[in-house]
């Protein structure tokens, strides 16, 4: 089953890489960012949950490349791994971090309605 997973890893990345014209740093950079968008607000979970799920993306994904280059006997310096996970996690952990410190909106005051909402027309 992993031999399998991994190979329709590959075919997709391949795919990926030819129909985008976008170099593979590019797409980890892609892929971490729409990773944390959908668990983050697709799927409304708070934005550590979403980092983390990026992080766990990232270390599949290279696990996955790893055992591809296994199978084709081809192994990758530690290096390449180790920038591509951060070329994935880099700018969800810039959001992470800015959120953090980034003003919340405060529960906006009810609409006047009824007569509050003419009086304040009539105000004008």
């Amino acid at each position: 089953m992993t031999d399998e997973a991994t190979l329709l890893y590959q075919q997709l990345k391949l795919v990926l890489i030819d129909g985008s014209g976008l170099s593979k740093d590019a797409l980890h950079i892609y892929a971490g960012m729409a990773v944390y968008l959908v668990v983050r607000l697709g799927l409304r979970r708070r934005a550590w949950v979403a980092w983390l799920g990026v992080v766990a993306a990232a270390l599949v994904g290279e696990w996955l490349d790893i055992e591809g280059e296994v199978l084709r006997e081809r192994l990758a310096p530690d290096a390449a791994h180790w920038h591509d996970i951060w070329n994935t996690c880099l700018w969800p952990s810039v959001l992470v971090v800015v959120e953090r410190w980034w003003p919340q909106r405060s529960a906006a005051a009810p609409l006047p309605s009824g007569e509050d909402a003419e009086r304040g027309l009539e105000q004008a």
